[in-house]
């Protein structure tokens, strides 16, 4: 069964928008886009498992330039 997550994303000002779209290139995020509020990107990621997807938000999304700190969100049902 799939595992997915939503990651909110605080970024550099003035970044958000370039994070969104580096974050939608990277294979496994689902969608991702620029929101109002005290956080910046949210993404929707889908893996196979939990430890693809603990390397997909260490090694790829946290990577991208301008990401400042991630809180991954786990879906439950």
């Amino acid at each position: 069964m799939e595992t997915r997550a939503y990651i909110l994303i605080e970024t550099q000002v003035g970044r958000s928008n370039q994070v969104a779209r580096d974050l939608r290139t990277i294979p496994g995020v689902m969608s991702a886009d620029a929101v109002t509020g005290t956080i910046d990107v949210i993404a929707r990621i889908q893996a196979p498992d939990m430890s693809t997807m603990a390397d997909l938000v260490t090694s790829r999304i946290q990577a991208v330039r301008g990401v400042v700190r991630t809180i991954t969100c786990v879906a439950a049902g």
